[in-house]
């Protein structure tokens, strides 16, 4: 997997106590790496990341991405192979409330790796996790490229947009002839077992059906870029192992370099087509698995969420040649199945996510995806 580049190498990743870096963690360890982590206690009870014991198994730092000198003393004590820096205040709903500590993280947080990267002086590939909510959301129907205006209209979205951008400058500014090569990456709307933060859909379902109560659906008829939290983590994963390899017939850019410099740049990681669906559509699917009711508790005076939100991920696509493996009912499926096995039986919730990552990497060598078999 991801041609064996993890393997014996030493990996820094801010957020590990989170639903995605607490998946991505333990992925790691499987890929053979030394994972440091750094991120805040966890937020929920429970976490996946308590679920997984990761705290006995990798380097295990609770400290704050807006402190800089923390972050800076962690990844000069690390000396990554490999930053992976998912640390951020997630939520959009709480952007409203906390909208000065969603920019010191989500902003802030970011200039602070990247100041810390100045100073490494070995070889580090870095990726640098947005979201798809950094678009300038004009609720088209066709999907957003990397290209298209970055904004929003919440504080968290425009954290993240303001986040890519200083991203961008800083990449230009400082790491043009450097040996850490960064990357950005902006995944869509991530589900998986283990996930149990406050207002996202898929755990309120969850919390419901455990309780016997009716799923409150906020915005039914929004509609989202569905996709397994696997998805998005082989794609951070197989772009950080093409930025730390020259490619296999490198063209020299005009400063001479190997490095595959378009890698150096935003890249979109989302689901097909049909699994832009409805959050209806998705509390509905997840109904077959775990039958209950919903209630829509739609409210016009709500703070403003988007309602249409696509990618397009023709660069993965072409660049990395990296595309999704599970589709949307698999996705919703998956999802589900974990919640059931986690619930009944608590102490076999690791094996239950490495079965997970086993079966999607198997299909993924099914479809032949280059990362899966290199």
């Amino acid at each position: 997997m991801f041609a064996e580049s993890f393997r014996n190498k030493t990996v820094w990743l801010s957020g590990h106590t989170g639903f995605k870096g607490a998946w991505l963690a333990q992925w790691l360890l499987e890929l053979g790496a030394e994972v440091h982590g750094f991120a805040l206690e966890p937020e929920t009870k429970p976490s996946l990341f308590n679920q997984l014991a990761l705290a006995k198994k990798i380097h295990h730092r609770i400290a704050d991405i807006r402190d800089a000198a923390a972050v800076k003393k962690a990844i000069r004590a690390a000396q990554p192979d490999f930053v992976f820096h998912l640390a951020a205040q997630p939520l959009v709903r709480l952007s409203y409330e906390q909208p000065v500590a969603t920019y010191e993280t989500n902003v802030m947080g970011t200039i602070h790796v990247m100041e810390a990267l100045r100073d490494l002086k070995k070889k580090c590939a870095a990726v640098l996790v947005t979201t798809d909510k950094c678009y300038e959301n004009r609720e088209w129907h066709h999907g957003y490229r990397e290209e298209d205006p970055l904004g929003g209209s919440d504080p968290y979205s425009s954290s993240k947009a303001a986040a890519e951008i200083t991203i961008a400058a800083w990449r230009r500014s400082f790491f043009k002839n450097h040996p850490v090569k960064i990357a950005s990456a902006r995944a869509g709307n991530v589900i998986g077992g283990g996930d149990w933060a406050k207002d996202r859909i898929v755990p309120d379902c969850i919390r419901a059906l455990q309780g016997k109560q009716a799923v409150a659906v906020r915005n039914p008829n929004s509609t989202r870029p569905w996709q397994h939290v696997l998805e998005p983590l082989s794609g951070y994963l197989w772009l950080a192992a093409r930025l730390s390899q020259p490619l296999a017939a490198p063209k020299r850019s005009a400063g001479g370099s190997t490095i595959n410099r378009q890698l150096c740049s935003a890249f979109n990681f989302g689901p097909n087509r049909a699994a832009n669906r409805t959050v209806r559509e998705l509390v509905e699917e997840i109904l077959k698995h775990w039958p209950g009711r919903w209630v829509d508790k739609s409210n016009p005076r709500a703070v403003h969420e988007a309602k249409l939100l696509h990618l397009e991920t023709d660069k993965a696509l072409h660049l990395l040649k990296w595309k999704p493996v599970w589709n949307f009912s698999e996705t919703v499926a998956q999802t589900v199945i974990w919640y059931h096995a986690a619930a009944k039986s608590p102490e076999l919730a690791p094996d239950f996510l490495l079965g997970q990552i086993s079966d999607y990497c198997a299909a993924a060598k099914i479809k032949k995806l280059p990362w899966a078999t290199a």
